[in-house]
């Protein structure tokens, strides 16, 4: 690959159109020309991600009351179960003794009626009280037992409304920063940290609709798609390589209208705890491809929606449309069709050639 250019003096046409035949030489250039073969070649591709942790998780309260203590610090490592944060319980013990109060007179008003219904089951069997009587006694055991039930709820609401005021964490992670202090009024609604679980981080990038088409094209199907994908590779916003590879974990099921885009979501383990939730990077893969022709991508142009490449017939510009794959960080490009093996093709100074323009004169060819 190292030998792909012979550089030949060449000629611009005069302006307007010439014919390659009578082109006069005017001035003189220098274009490097290839001849192209079929090989093998590695195409990277990177993405800008962000970082997170797979399984970072908001801490927000689920009862209100006066924030009494903070039980981490900001970076720290917690496990699953640390208390983080104490809430004042006071008013959910003092809610707990009344429901717990109020179950208990609905059992004994429970078991009254029970005492009632079955006095008068008896006296009827004896025929000395009415069916009416008997009803009416059912019905008010009934509702004194739906009445326990309602009780028993209230307490067991209760009882996890005094729960909540002890805040325990729900994975293993690192504790993100805390803004409230005690003494703070915090409620549902307030978010006290997050806890990233730092394992495994995530990296979501996005690519667009018609390339998640073209891969469908190739592969069938998402689950197919990701199972052919590389390893993925974590370049840090410093230009350094993460030393662990990573892998295709999702692909999203739905594009985004505004961006029109799909979000793909690749997952990295992370030992040692050197990735942090919220830090930049990029996410690269690298694609291979065998025994295809290779071009440099200073030999495209593209014209509107198509991508041409010029090609040396006859001494002459041809201009050729191809079809090509490129990565975002390669300097070639894999072409499918356009091109076959053997073509000459101009590889550097395209913005300066036209269909038709002579670029190899034959007397600078003898010289060669």
């Amino acid at each position: 690959m190292k030998n792909w250019y012979i550089c030949i003096a060449v000629a611009l046409a005069m302006l307007g159109a010439q014919s390659c035949a009578n082109a006069p030489k005017e001035k003189h250039t220098s274009f490097e020309t290839l001849t192209i073969k079929r090989q093998t070649v590695t195409i990277p591709s990177r993405y800008s991600a962000v970082i997170q942790g797979r399984t970072d998780v908001s801490i927000m309260p689920q009862t209100s009351g006066q924030l009494m203590e903070v039980c981490v610090k900001v970076g720290q490592k917690v496990k699953k179960g640390d208390v983080m944060f104490r809430i004042d319980d006071r008013p959910a013990k003092n809610v707990l003794d009344a429901r717990r109060a109020d179950l208990t007179a609905a059992q004994a008003q429970m078991e009254s009626a029970r005492l009632e219904y079955e006095s008068n089951r008896n006296l009827y069997e004896k025929n000395i009280v009415s069916s009416y009587m008997l009803n009416t006694s059912l019905n008010d055991y009934n509702r004194a037992k739906a009445a326990v039930s309602q009780a028993e709820a209230a307490v067991s609401q209760a009882t996890l409304d005094l729960e909540f005021c002890t805040i325990f964490a729900p994975v293993n992670g690192l504790v993100g920063y805390i803004k409230n202090n005690p003494g703070d009024l915090v409620s549902p609604l307030t978010k006290l940290t997050t806890v990233s679980g730092t394992s495994e981080m995530k990296a979501s990038f996005s690519i667009t609709e018609s390339a998640l088409q073209k891969v469908l094209e190739t592969t069938g199907n998402i689950e197919t798609a990701m199972k052919l994908m590389p390893p993925a590779k974590l370049i840090l916003k410093n230009g350094s390589e993460y030393k662990y590879e990573g892998k295709v974990n999702g692909i999203s099921g739905q594009i985004d209208r505004q961006t029109g885009s799909i979000v793909i979501e690749t997952i990295f383990p992370n030992p040692e705890g050197a990735l942090y939730s919220g830090i930049q990077g990029s996410v690269s893969f690298d694609f291979n491809y065998e025994d295809v022709i290779v071009i440099p991508l200073a030999a495209v142009v593209r014209i509107q929606d198509k991508t041409l490449v010029y090609r040396v017939k006859d001494g002459c510009a041809e201009s050729v449309v191809v079809e090509i794959e490129e990565g975002s960080q390669s300097k070639y490009a894999a072409v499918f069709s356009g091109l076959e093996e053997g073509d000459v093709i101009i590889a550097k100074g395209v913005n300066n050639v036209i269909d038709g323009m002579q670029v190899i004169f034959p007397e600078e060819e003898q010289k060669n």
